[in-house]
């Protein structure tokens, strides 16, 4: 470290004077990069009692191996990654040279690395144009985790890393009875608005679908747009409203879409959720020029109040942290009912997300399981929710951090839903499946095509993949 002010933040915290959390403040106040907090953590605090000392290096990592870690940079950053490496792995094993990369776009990006046979040895694998995880696991080039999920806790004295994970957070990356893919975050999606602007102009968020038009049409004649999303990323749309509302309204129906069955695109239930999700283009509801934006972009509009309501994730506050004005106080609600809507209004899409994999040939592939190990310890999902104000899928690890209104909001909101959570799957597993619907989501927004073509479509897109012998299916049940 030859910053001055890192050096001096350093001075402070071995007086005493700041504890872990405060240091990591301090230093954001400062202007310290990410790595430059991570040396002043590492070196203010005493070694762990418990952690690589006690377990021995339980996956026979060679010490002296370098690392190769690739993180999705996108609405979680990636300072919690960096963290890590420096703070933790890096402490470990000093002798390991690691290279580091934060992208996004994985995809275009490391296929040709799996094609060469040189991937890196850990991916944070999210965002638009990640890879086809499930491809890489039919081609045997993504690592067993079962090794890991078998091991000690990094610092959870008497327990196994699978133990110290929140139930229910996994199942979707176990394939044929391997766990291949790991859950970070803890996510919520929904629709989100300003609680100090709904407070001042004496709005209440509607429960309905029709107390939510005949809101969005009383801001609209107040010179706002109602709603705004991104018109580059339509899975936004697709996943936090249009399915969402599809469970809300028969899960079975949601069901038989992941499990690719006959006409699921084309049932009653389909066609209910388009008819009121197609209102909020047929009334010009949108924000105009909201076809071109894209996630930042239309989320940077909403907050400047030129709408009042926007579909996105939990990781919305973090993404937008430089961007949100003061007392903005945003908040997430669940999608409005529909008439006849099986699951209640509190119903919410919560789960885990942020796949982590470990590619089978990579150079170290011990190496990348010891760094989810890291990663998903106490210690890494505290420093995440610190630096991110979201939550992992950790237990304990965020019992002592103290969070704002938005992730606030967040814990209200899965409280409220109680056993009333879901996601749809279809997306996870069909890559081209999950793109066309996308595109049919653009060009039906858009008013390109009617509800009918747009069912048209997606079926015929479903069909495509159940009737091709190379792509492996998957079903799920209520």
């Amino acid at each position: 470290m030859n910053d001055r002010k890192a050096h001096a933040l350093l001075d402070e915290a071995r007086k005493g004077r700041y504890d872990r959390r405060q240091i990591l403040k301090r230093g954001v106040a400062l202007g310290l990069s990410a790595p430059a907090i991570a040396a002043v953590v590492a070196a203010a605090a005493p070694r762990p009692a418990f952690g690589q000392t006690a377990n021995s290096n339980p996956l026979g990592v060679d010490p002296a191996a370098p690392l190769d870690v690739v993180i999705f940079k996108g609405g979680y950053g990636d300072d919690y990654a960096i963290y890590v490496k420096d703070s933790m792995y890096a402490r470990d094993f000093p002798e390991a040279e690691i290279t580091y990369a934060g992208i996004q776009r994985l995809g275009e990006q490391l296929q040709p690395r799996f094609v060469a046979g040189e991937p890196p040895d850990i991916i944070d694998n999210s965002g638009a144009g990640a890879l086809d995880a499930v491809a890489l696991i039919a081609d045997g080039r993504l690592a067993d985790l079962g090794d890991l999920m078998a091991a000690p806790s990094y610092d959870t004295e008497g327990a196994t890393f699978a133990e110290t994970l929140l139930g229910g957070t996994q199942e979707q990356g176990v394939f044929d009875g391997k766990q291949f893919t790991l859950n970070y975050v803890v996510s919520v999606l929904g629709v989100w608005y300003s609680r100090s602007f709904m407070e001042s102009k004496g709005y209440t968020y509607p429960k309905t679908w029709t107390e939510m038009l005949e809101l969005s049409e009383e801001i609209k004649a107040s010179g706002m747009s109602p709603w705004v999303t991104t018109g580059v990323h339509t899975q936004y749309i697709r996943q936090f409203m249009f399915d969402q509302m599809l469970w809300k309204h028969d899960p079975q129906a949601l069901v038989d879409i992941d499990n690719l069955e006959a006409d699921a695109w084309k049932s009653p239930a389909v066609q209910d959720v388009l008819e009121a999700l197609y209102q909020l283009a047929e009334r010009d509801l949108l924000l105009p020029g909201w076809d071109g934006l894209d996630h930042t972009q239309s989320q940077a509009e909403w907050l400047q109040n030129r709408a009042a309501f926007i579909p996105v994730g939990s990781w919305l506050e973090n993404e937008m942290k430089d961007l949100i004005p003061e007392g903005f106080d945003m908040v997430v609600a669940p999608t409005p009912s529909l008439e006849g809507d099986k699951i209640p209004f509190e119903g919410i899409f919560a789960g885990a997300g942020e796949p982590f994999i470990v590619p089978a040939q990579g150079k170290n592939v011990a190496g990348g399981k010891e760094y989810l190990r890291m990663l998903f310890s106490k210690e890494g999902g505290r420093t995440f929710s610190e630096l991110t104000q979201n939550l992992t899928v950790v237990n304990g690890a965020a019992d002592d951090v103290e969070f704002g209104v938005a992730t606030a909001s967040v814990q209200a909101a899965i409280a409220a839903a109680g056993e009333n959570t879901f996601n749809s799957r279809y997306g996870g597993w069909y890559k081209d499946l999950a793109d066309e619907v996308k595109q049919q989501f653009a060009e039906l927004m858009q008013k390109q095509i009617s509800i009918e073509e747009f069912m048209d479509a997606s079926q015929e897109a479903a069909d495509a993949v159940k009737d091709d012998e190379g792509i492996q299916k998957f079903t799920r049940e209520l």
